[in-house]
């Protein structure tokens, strides 16, 4: 039997036994004079039978990269390099490369090193209290916004998506030495299959130039135009023992603009455009607002048999929504701890048009105001499988609870008991839910791999 670097890691802690500590590293750090740990990490594919990422010819990263291709990266421009060079072009490099994190990235810092404010990337001709002024509903009335200032707007936009948004190739693993992060990026995988990405922390990948949608809902909305991790057009990608969080930017410290929160950060990790076999495990996500989008629009179409995703022991922790939220994809939810709550909390399953949820022995510890129905939500669906969750609420006991049953007693319509589909790619047994939190709350996200 292959014995991963995770299941050593979790049988080690089960046994008692102390993680591996990698020995201090040298400074500057290259790739060939990594930890034995460190390069074994690198190499790692993803397990067999591991979620929809293990189907077809299964996902192997960068595990094949050439000496020249493995490099050790420590700012935004070093990671271009390796990556392909070019940005706008390294989608499209399909050499295997494997790329290790050390230390922070941030993704607004400039060619020379230094920083880049939200004002240096603006056109000239965009201020947002111009902005506030010509499209306050007041005045300007509840349209999408047109003319020069939203033309300034969004050459803005683009001004920022070059800077920010990393394009990921084909055949990559992007892994984290200890204490990696990225600050103010998007990891974009478009048209971009086989990819890797462990062991980071990925904080507040924040817009500069959210847009006001006054149609969006009855009041409107700001939308912004980032996520963290987006894989769009793309097969097989593994995303696996890493951190989303908005660091010190919560969006709760956001100001609020006609009425609405100024919303500056979009999704965690979105899976949209038909891309489809997706694997997402023992990640962490804490104290966001959108978190897991997928499918993009409710049109039929494309979509349609494509956004194929596995979500198993992932730790959902003070988070607000779309845990996930799918339309049309076959997802298998399962082993996953949700730890939820407090203001702003709205659902953590989300229902929605053509969506296959099958939800399986998770663990959800919810405030006393959470009422078990409402951790479902119907965006237009009609069924999902739900069984074996547990729910502890405030401080009373564990027990097992039918959310389905909870939510059709008081949701109309009543939503279906069958989402049409078994999952049979899982790697290892499904534990029992109340295992769940004594695992997945040490194992899971970034700094738990050893390296």
């Amino acid at each position: 039997m292959r014995t991963t670097l995770a299941g050593a890691t979790v049988l080690a802690l089960l046994l008692g036994a102390a993680p591996a500590v990698a020995a201090a590293r040298p400074d500057p750090l290259s790739a060939d004079r990594l930890s034995w740990t460190a390069r074994q990490l690198g190499r790692q594919i993803l397990p067999e039978r591991d979620g929809w990422a293990a189907d077809g010819a299964g996902t192997t990263g960068g595990s094949t990269a050439a000496p020249e291709r493995t490099r050790v990266v420590r700012n935004r421009a070093e990671l271009v390099a390796a990556l392909g060079g070019d940005n706008a072009g390294n989608s499209t490099d399909a050499t295997p490369k494997l790329i290790y994190v050390d230390g922070a990235i941030d993704g607004f810092e400039g060619p020379d090193g230094t920083p880049l404010s939200c004002a240096e990337l603006a056109d000239p001709a965009y201020r947002l209290d111009a902005y506030l002024a010509a499209y306050d509903p007041a005045v300007w009335g509840r349209v999408p916004p047109s003319g020069p200032l939203e033309e300034a707007r969004v050459r803005s936009v683009t001004n920022q998506t070059r800077q920010t948004q990393i394009n990921v190739g084909p055949n990559t693993t992007i892994v984290g030495l200890r204490g990696a992060r990225l600050t103010g990026l998007t990891l974009m995988i478009d048209r971009a299959s086989n990819v890797i990405v462990r062991n980071l922390t990925l904080v507040d990948a924040r817009d500069c130039f959210p847009a006001w949608s006054p149609t969006d809902g009855e009041a409107g909305n700001w939308n912004s135009q980032y996520d963290q991790i987006s894989v769009r057009r793309s097969e097989n990608v593994w995303v696996d023992h890493n951190t989303f969080t908005d660091g010190d930017n919560p969006d709760s410290a956001q100001p609020t603009y006609f009425g609405r929160p100024y919303q500056v950060h979009d999704g965690s990790l979105d899976v949209t455009h038909t891309a489809s076999l997706v694997t997402a495990s023992w990640n962490r996500f804490t104290g966001r607002d959108k978190l897991l989008l997928i499918g993009s629009s409710n049109t039929v179409g494309p979509d349609v048999g494509r956004l194929r995703v596995t979500l198993h022991h992932n730790l959902f922790d003070g988070v607000l929504q779309r845990l996930p939220r799918v339309r049309f994809g076959q997802v298998d939810v399962y082993n996953n701890h949700y730890r939820l709550g407090g203001d702003g909390f709205q659902y953590a399953l989300g229902v929605g048009v053509q969506s296959a949820i099958h939800a399986e022995n998770n663990f959800f510890t919810v405030d006393p105001s959470v009422d078990p129905a409402d951790l479902l939500y119907d965006w237009g669906g009609t069924a999902l499988t739900e069984r074996g969750s547990w729910v502890r609420q405030g401080g009373g006991p564990a027990r097992p609870v039918d959310l389905l049953a909870a939510y059709n007693a008081i949701h109309d319509p009543d939503l279906g008991a069958d989402a049409g589909w078994t999952p049979t790619l899982r790697h290892g047994p499904v534990l029992p839910a109340p295992l769940v939190p004594l695992l997945v709350g040490p194992l899971a996200g970034a700094g738990r791999l050893p390296t």
